[in-house]
């Protein structure tokens, strides 16, 4: 079912409003799912935990809470992507996700440990639920506000927007944390940490204020009782389409290979500093600022050459560096080494999803207004990845108690993406040409 647009290409207005979701959520994959919780989630757990009578390290079951949660997300986001298609209720839905996961930050302060980690282990799950499943609907929006031509800029701006305002906000928390007595707390309390995920959720509920009032409206007017018949339609509809685009699903294999290895990467590597390498709080949070701000310099470089060499070119090259990564970090022994991989990770990671999200603007159908739906194969890739990821990693670890070899698995995760992408064709935003 087509949607005509109602609102104008390229308004600055709107593509500011649609930066700022990313500056509001991004502190939740900053803060909660990379620099703070994973570090108190493993200082306030026991080593091992007993699961069903079965003995569970905490960075392990860490991953696996992971792997559940983006696993939920991926089986109900294809059939909300649709529902969004065909009843215009995508604003909806990413306002939804959006309290969801906010509610569950502010939730996360009453986790304290052993005592009641069931409570927070769901709260943290529900929050993972709330980013990853707005994301679909935001990433959706990029091919309906924007011009191909700027698709790969507006993309990298979203992305530095995100990693500018979750490190102002990183920053914050570090500053209470380091600082408890300044706010009346004793030194070895664990309130200004928990206060970190406070601040998350009034950040997140806080500033998507603004895209949720800039953003195109939803149109409306179809009955809810009828959007999960004509949703799931609608996804069969895109499914069917992208059964001849053998370009498309080409992509998609190799961007589901890849970002097993970038989600994985990224959401372990604190527990991974953490126990293997003896890092503390305020050096991990130092080391994730520098990510953080090299990122920021990684997505608008990445994207520069990708207007030059293009897409497939900046991709396969942020891959390779990507294999060299997950290689070097299995030998590395110091602390120093381990700056030298942040620094390349950051280098990489900003550019790797900025442009994979993109590119895929640019190899579905030109003329679609079906863009949730077809985002929703991406971004339910995305997730199954992360799980696929996550989840392999957590059994290495688990049958070998060595976080090292799950690093080293990474590697062929990108390495497999590579040889996928090398058959892809992307077009040219300067000529509509189909370049290998």
């Amino acid at each position: 079912m087509e949607h005509p647009t109602t609102h104008p290409l390229n308004d600055k207005r709107i593509i500011s409003g649609w930066t700022f979701f990313d500056w509001a959520n991004s502190s939740f994959a900053l803060v909660i799912t990379v620099a703070i919780f994973p570090i108190y989630f493993i200082g306030v757990t026991d080593d091992y935990i007993n699961i069903f009578n079965y003995q569970v390290s905490n960075s392990a079951l860490y991953a696996f809470m992971l792997s559940a949660a983006y696993l939920i997300i991926a089986a109900f986001s294809p059939l909300l992507s649709g529902i969004a298609d065909y009843g215009k209720k995508k604003k909806f839905f990413l306002m939804s996700f959006t309290v969801l996961g906010g509610v569950a930050c502010l939730s996360l302060f009453f986790f304290k440990g052993m005592e009641n980690l069931l409570m927070g282990s769901i709260a943290f799950m529900l929050g993972i639920i709330g980013f990853a499943g707005g994301y679909v609907f935001y990433n959706s929006y990029l091919p309906e506000i924007v011009t191909e031509d700027r698709y790969d800029v507006v993309s990298a701006r979203g992305f530095a927007m995100g990693f500018i305002g979750s490190v102002i906000l990183l920053v914050l928390c570090l500053y209470v944390i380091q600082n408890p007595g300044t706010f009346g707390f004793a030194e070895d309390s664990s309130v200004t940490v928990r206060l970190s995920f406070v601040f998350v959720g009034l950040w997140w509920l806080g500033f998507s204020i603004i895209p949720f009032r800039r953003l195109p409206k939803d149109q409306g007017g179809v009955p809810m009782k009828s959007l999960r018949k004509k949703g799931a339609e609608e996804l069969r509809k895109v499914w069917r389409s992208l059964k001849h685009q053998g370009n498309t699903k080409k992509f998609l294999f190799s961007f589901f290979c890849y970002s097993a290895g970038v989600q994985t990467v990224l959401y372990l590597a604190s527990t991974f500093a953490e126990k293997e390498l003896k890092f503390d709080t305020s050096e991990l949070i130092l080391i994730i600022l520098i990510l953080q701000i090299v990122a920021i310099i990684g997505a608008y470089l990445f994207a520069g050459i990708s207007k030059i060499k293009g897409n497939k070119f900046s991709l396969m090259a942020m891959l390779l560096i990507w294999v060299g990564i997950c290689i070097y970090g299995y030998f590395i022994e110091s602390q120093f080494q381990f700056y030298i991989v942040a620094s390349s990770v950051g280098m990489v990671m900003g550019g790797t999803q900025s442009l994979s999200r993109s590119t895929y603007s640019k190899i579905i159908p030109a003329d679609t207004v079906d863009t949730t739906s077809y985002f929703s194969f991406y971004d339910v890739l995305e997730k199954v990845a992360t799980v696929f990821g996550t989840f392999s990693f957590a059994v290495i670890e688990q049958l070998t108690g060595d976080m090292r070899t799950g690093v080293l698995l990474m590697a062929l995760f990108f390495i497999f993406g590579i040889l996928i992408l090398l058959g892809v064709s992307i077009r040219h935003a300067k000529n509509g040409l189909a370049i290998s």
